[in-house]
Parts: structure tokens; C-alpha cells; sequence
């Protein structure tokens, strides 16, 4: 392959990682000509637009989704192929896009990022924080993290990390005040807190039974029921590891404990049909040492 070929995809990759000509540019310290005459070579030679431009944004074609994900994984197998040639003495480098859900990135995530790019300089992580499931593939993600019974797309890759439950709790300052909550039929006297991305938002499933609950906040942010909990509002059904401290601070009490629901797998996700390049793996290796053997709120 040609080595301005080479050059052509890699600006190319850079200008659809970060959104624009421009910050491809800056980023690697060439002009936004150059940038553009690259951009424009590969058009030529693959006899297709890649990218929609106007003067206020730009947005990848069909062909150039396509054509990235193709790049992606090819420029990874060549930067591992490097490392491996000089026998890994190189700096891992380049762009991961991590997508993981708002409330265990926050808590649980972040810090291992910290962590991480403190011991490779050379590497950028872009985190989404987003709750909802998002196409690893048409959003150029690298790595998801989710938290789910079952997957429903069976095309990704995906390695499990730990296992997860969410937890029927509520304040002290509510449950002075409420109706004694013994079994998980005296939830309907109660006002619950509702995750909207649940499958069945008002059932919950607890032990062998479901009930039907209700109540006057609905939200797509557990962090958000959190401190509706926190606050004295309701009866909230949260992830463990969201609440672990302020059930063991007193903050927040358990209840239901003999009905617990059915577990969770902390799942790492991949795009399909695309090996792990080294940075992407080292950041999943690193992400599972943070996280610990067995996580406190296992």
C-alpha cells in the first residue's frame, strides 16, 4: 500500500474521531489544506464522497462509515504489528472511544481512566457517559460497558467482568413516616422511584414474585434517583454498587433482603468482526485490575 495512502487514512480516521478538519489539523500539526487534499486524494481514488461537508459541520456518508470501520481496524493491525516489531518498546498511542453507563462510569470508571492515562501519556480517551445502548459500530466505539441479565445483540463481542444486583432501599427519615414494608407486595402502598430504561419500569422483579409499584418521579438517571433516595422522596430498586456506601454509612437502609433480585453481568463490549487493538486491550486489562477481584459491592 502506498505510503501517501497510508497518510490519507490516517487524517482521514483523525478528521471522523474528532469531527472536524480543523481539529484534525491541529492535532496533528498540519494545515487544514493538507488536511483537505488528503481527504480529497482518497475521494479520488476510491471514486466516492466519504464526507458530507458544509460551512457549519461535516458528517461521514454511508461510504465513509463504512470505510472507517474498515480503517479503524486496519491501522490498529498495523500499530500492533509495530509495537510487536520493536518488541513493545514503542508507546501504545491513538485515540479509544468508551462508552459506558452514566453512574458506574462516574463511580466506578473514571478513576481507572485517571489511572490509566497517567501510565500511557500517548493515548486520548473520549468517554460518553449514556445510560442508553448506543451502535458500537456507526458511533466508532471502541469499548462499551454495560450492565444487563442478558445481551440482546448477539453480533457483539463480549467479555464479562463481575456481577452486579440492584437493591431495594429507601431513608430513614422515609420510612419513619411510611407504611411498614415487610414483603414485596407492601411496595404498592408506597411511593417508588422509577428507572425509565428498565425493561418494565413499574415491575419489580423481586425473589420469585413481581410487583407492580408506583410513584411520582420517573427518570433515565439512576444517579438522579440516588439522591431522590438521599433526600427522603421514595423507595428506589438501584445498582448495589451505586449505594453500597451510604447503606453501609446509614445513609440509606436495605430492605426486602430475603427477595433479592436477579443478578447482573458487568459485560466490556466490542465492536464485531474487529480484533482488540493493543491500547484497547491494555484499557480493558487495566479497567479489570481497578475494579478488583471482588468488588465491594458484590
Amino acid at each position: 500500500m502506498a505510503t501517501d495512502k497510508l497518510v490519507a487514512m490516517n487524517i482521514f480516521r483523525r478528521v471522523a474521531e474528532l469531527g472536524s478538519f480543523t481539529r484534525a489539523a491541529d492535532d496533528l500539526d498540519i494545515t487544514a489544506a493538507t488536511v483537505s487534499k488528503h481527504i480529497a486524494f482518497l475521494e479520488r481514488d476510491l471514486d466516492t464522497r466519504l464526507i458530507n461537508r458544509t460551512t457549519r459541520r461535516m458528517s461521514l456518508t454511508d461510504a465513509g462509515l463504512a470505510f472507517l470501520k474498515r480503517t479503524q481496524a486496519l491501522l490498529d493491525e498495523l500499530e500492533d504489528a509495530e509495537l510487536e516489531a520493536r518488541g513493545f518498546q514503542a508507546e501504545p498511542r491513538g485515540l479509544i472511544r468508551l462508552n459506558v453507563p452514566m453512574s458506574f462510569g462516574l463511580t466506578h470508571i473514571t478513576g481507572a481512566i485517571d489511572s490509566f492515562l497517567a501510565r500511557y501519556p500517548e493515548i486520548e480517551i473520549d468517554l460518553q457517559l449514556s445510560d442508553r445502548m448506543v451502535d458500537l459500530v456507526e458511533q466508532g466505539v471502541d469499548m462499551a460497558i454495560r450492565i444487563r441479565s442478558t445481551l440482546a445483540d448477539s453480533s457483539l463481542l463480549a467479555k464479562p467482568l463481575r456481577q452486579s444486583r440492584n437493591i431495594v432501599c429507601a431513608a430513614p427519615g422515609y420510612l419513619e413516616h411510611s407504611p411498614a414494608i415487610h414483603t414485596p407486595a407492601d411496595l404498592a402502598a408506597q411511593n417508588c422511584l422509577m428507572f425509565n430504561l428498565h425493561d418494565r419500569p413499574r415491575v419489580w422483579a423481586l425473589g420469585d414474585e413481581e410487583v407492580v409499584v408506583s410513584g411520582n418521579f420517573r427518570t433515565d438517571s439512576s444517579l438522579a434517583i440516588r439522591q431522590s433516595l438521599l433526600n427522603g422522596a421514595g423507595v428506589g430498586l438501584v445498582p448495589r454498587f451505586l449505594v453500597q456506601q451510604d447503606l453501609d454509612n446509614g445513609a440509606l437502609v436495605a430492605l426486602l433482603s430475603e427477595y433479592p433480585p436477579q443478578p447482573y453481568t458487568v459485560f466490556a463490549l466490542f465492536p464485531p468482526g474487529r480484533k482488540q487493538p493493543t491500547k484497547v486491550r491494555l484499557l480493558l486489562e487495566h479497567i479489570d485490575q481497578h475494579l478488583g477481584e471482588k468488588p465491594y459491592w458484590e
